[in-house]
């Protein structure tokens, strides 16, 4: 998914839910952030202290990142292509290779087990921002599935056919040119998986034919994640609202009809419907900014760079600590920590 998915989407299903605004911004916001937290290091304050943070993507153009099978491991593995084990539970194992464990699966026994370790933190001040993570995983083994992430024959894809859609040219050329060289993740699938109205097919690295219809498949996910969603509020007590049908049709409505092969571009359209007032919540001014002034992080150390110095220091105030930038960083380690070292290793799945 998009900015418009884990963003827009993630804030109107926890509205749906029961959620308040300033809530469900915390966790749609943590949700389309994991896309956006390309930085990682130690953060040095002037007054001596430090903050260690990690990053759960890398830029377009970091080339020397995605061709480091460690780092696919440790960023691509949690955080985008959870591994699915062929839907199979603990101690069973899906027929051929290691790879065949890797590939992403919707609502696999893994992803519970992410579900149920998000759940289990929810006396944590950080846990909106661990459920926007969670959100984002989540739904992305939705429009991830079939894919690994690790640069893998699996990843392959021929024949990629967009039947809704105008696919140019050089987008064959590409498709084609990362199938060969660049196998990692969906790249070569483009950006197929990530356009919610999109009916298309290929075929993929075990040269199976595969269809896909986005719309069938996000409002699945949108049903899963509205549940999910519901339950973590009755998991702390709070009032739980039933899904409307005229909310359903709206979400099925949008995704159907912003068509723009930019999520940007659908995104903004996600935030015009909101602030219209289109859902049941009512109307809401919502935005996000990644980067610079009126970002998370901005707020945080007023650092308003897009990529850090490393030798940069900045001005240590109380306000740090309980900063959604900071919290955001701590649920980001806390949810990799329970991948790798807890429920993965329990399917045999070791990336650490």
């Amino acid at each position: 998914m998009q900015i418009d998915g884990h963003h827009t989407l993630t804030y109107v299903l926890s509205r749906m839910a029961g959620f308040e605004h300033t809530e469900a911004s915390i966790v749609a916001h943590s949700a389309q952030y994991v896309d956006d937290a390309i930085n990682y290091g130690t953060i040095k304050f002037t007054n001596g202290a430090m903050f260690s943070r990690l990053s759960s993507a890398h830029g377009i153009y970091d080339i020397k990142h995605h061709l480091n099978t460690e780092e696919n491991l440790l960023v691509w593995v949690p955080f985008h292509f959870l591994p699915g084990n062929d839907g199979m539970v603990a101690g069973k194992n899906p027929k051929g290779s290691f790879i065949n464990k890797l590939i992403c699966k919707p609502y696999s026994p893994i992803a519970v087990d992410l579900l149920d370790a998000c759940m289990s933190d929810t006396d944590k001040p950080y846990c909106l921002h661990r459920l926007g993570i969670t959100m984002h995983v989540f739904a992305d083994t939705f429009a991830h599935q079939g894919f690994s992430g690790v640069i893998h024959d699996v990843n392959k894809v021929k024949n990629l056919k967009c039947h809704n859609f105008d696919m140019g040219f050089f987008d064959n050329l590409k498709s084609k040119a990362l199938s060969n060289s660049f196998p990692m993740g969906h790249g070569a699938a483009l950006a197929c998986p990530d356009m919610p109205f999109l009916n298309w097919s290929y075929t993929n690295g075990l040269n199976k034919k595969v269809k896909r219809n986005n719309l069938d498949i996000y409002m699945k996910a949108c049903e899963d994640l509205f549940e999910q969603l519901c339950l973590y509020l009755d998991k702390v007590d709070r009032e739980v609202k039933s899904p409307l049908d005229s909310d359903m049709q709206q979400i099925r409505l949008n995704l159907e009809n912003f068509r723009d092969e930019d999520g940007e571009d659908r995104h903004k359209k996600w935030l015009k419907s909101i602030k219209n007032g289109d859902f049941s919540f009512g109307a809401a001014d919502l935005s996000y900014i990644a980067k610079g002034k009126g970002s998370w992080k901005h707020d945080s150390i007023k650092q308003d760079k897009y990529i850090d110095d490393k030798d940069e220091k900045f001005e240590f105030t109380e306000s740090f600590m309980n900063s959604n930038w900071r919290l955001f960083h701590v649920a980001l380690k806390a949810h990799r920590f329970d991948i790798i070292n807890d429920i993965l290793p329990k399917y045999g799945i070791s990336v650490s």
